[in-house]
């Protein structure tokens, strides 16, 4: 059986893309909670906030390493699988991608050496401003990518000239429509990413043995963070929906779905949508609720996806990456909020949960970690057939590698991911179980 070589090709990257920013989601939320932890170390002077610094700084630095490993398949394949698409955008990603790596690079260079290995060789007011860099830093490299990714969802400020889109408007290119909105669905998923990681990591450890001062102080930071990252969910999802539905209209009908103009709005919660039959079969439906999500025409009649014929994106992967999303944020937001709940008159201390509950939330260490990962699935495939929306199909940049050399491209890097991911899981729990090495003094230092 052959495998379309266009259909390899999206495999290949929507993976990629959800496995960078799954870890690129871990560091920027650790980077600014170790800046909390100092900032607390050096306010109230207790000693475990210090214990908790310097056990997650270890996972942001596995987790930052393991991002820039796995952004440079990424790159690989916006040259080789999709060959054609620098010709035609390379007057806008290549200064936002510019921006990205130098913020790295940058960051790496003269903050991150310092706040990972000079903590006993600097002032801490020198080894915390560090650390308030390294957090700048990579708000500032996510802030460029999200520029490139946001505008491609809703491109402005550029217009296409001979099939190469030429800039008129900097401003408009970087502060596209779709920035704000996908800036802090990602922020907040990063926040979710570490706080439930963090939340779930402390259990684990609640499960064995007594916890001391660190794991407490970290479990009780990562819960108020939670709460308050799940209540800003629905706000921030109603925004996406809003916008989506106003630029990617084929998107909306996909995510409803929404087969037939005239048909009444309705929002199919759970079903099977089959393209075939322009259908959605075992439906539980709310009637008329998709009315606000769905594009209109300027008759002011709803866009259906009957209206974009062979240009309308895979709809089941579209419906099912969205309710995977609204199904997560669910369980997060009640878990982190029934937690809240149980511990308010206990200190948020996790010494006092019950064993069922410590499993559940152990159980849940990676949720918003796949959170994230399904909903860059969800932006990823929506927004074909095209790789800019509405203006470059992902067929008209296709390469020319062979489906064999894609198909062995494909298998490859969903070995490396295997691998990265199941060391990240393993030198995780080693940490968790062991503790970390005591960091040694310089020589002449007094203890």
């Amino acid at each position: 059986m052959s495998i379309p070589p266009l259909f390899l090709g999206r495999l290949q990257f929507i993976g990629s893309l959800a496995f960078v920013a799954l870890f690129m989601a871990l560091a920027l939320a650790l980077s600014w909670l170790l800046l909390y932890f100092k900032l607390r170390a050096r306010t109230s002077g207790d000693a475990g906030w210090t214990s908790a610094y310097r056990f997650w700084v270890r996972i942001f630095a596995l987790a930052f390493i393991l991002a820039l490993a796995c952004g440079v398949p990424v790159l690989l394949q916006l040259g080789t699988v999709w060959s054609g698409l620098m010709d035609k955008i390379g007057n806008v990603a290549g200064p936002l991608v510019g921006f990205a790596v130098l913020s790295v690079f940058a960051l790496k260079s003269c903050f991150l050496g310092v706040m990972l290995f000079g903590q006993r060789r600097v002032s801490e007011i020198v080894h915390t401003l560090s650390v308030l860099m390294v957090a700048l830093g990579h708000l500032a490299t996510v802030f460029w990518v999200l520029a490139l990714v946001s505008w491609a969802q809703t491109p402005d400020g550029a217009v296409a000239v001979d099939g190469r889109f030429q800039i008129y408007d900097w401003a408009r290119v970087v502060f596209n429509p779709a920035l704000g909105w996908m800036l802090g669905s990602t922020v907040l998923g990063a926040l979710l990413t570490a706080a439930f990681l963090i939340m779930g990591i402390t259990a684990w450890q609640a499960l064995r043995r007594p916890l001391d001062d660190g794991e407490r102080l970290g479990f009780r930071a990562a819960l108020g963070l939670a709460c308050i990252a799940a209540a800003l969910l629905a706000p921030v999802g109603a925004g996406m929906g809003k916008l989506i539905a106003h630029y990617q209209p084929a998107k909306a009908a996909a995510a409803a779905p929404y087969w037939h103009e005239g048909d009444p709005p309705d929002l199919v919660v759970l079903g099977w949508p089959d393209a075939d039959s322009a259908t959605s079969h075992g439906v539980w439906t709310l009637k008329d609720a998709a009315a606000r999500w769905l594009g209109r025409n300027v008759n002011g009649h709803f866009l259906a996806l009957e209206n974009y014929a062979n240009m309308q994106p895979p709809v089941a992967l579209t419906f099912w990456s969205l309710r995977g999303v609204a199904i997560l944020a669910i369980l997060m937001t009640c878990a982190a909020w029934a937690t809240l709940l149980k511990l308010r008159k206990r200190g948020f201390d996790p010494s006092f949960l019950s064993r069922r509950w410590l499993r559940a939330l152990a159980l849940m260490t990676f949720s918003g970690a796949a959170f994230v990962a399904v909903g860059w699935i969800f932006t990823a495939v929506g927004i074909q057939p095209y790789a800019v929306n509405g203006a470059v199909t992902q067929s008209e940049i296709l390469g020319t590698a062979s489906p064999r050399a894609l198909l062995y491209g494909t298998l490859g890097y969903a070995v490396l991911y295997g691998v990265l991911g199941t060391a990240f899981v393993r030198m995780l729990f080693h940490a968790a179980r062991y503790g970390v090495v005591p960091v040694r003094r310089m020589a002449g230092v007094a203890s």
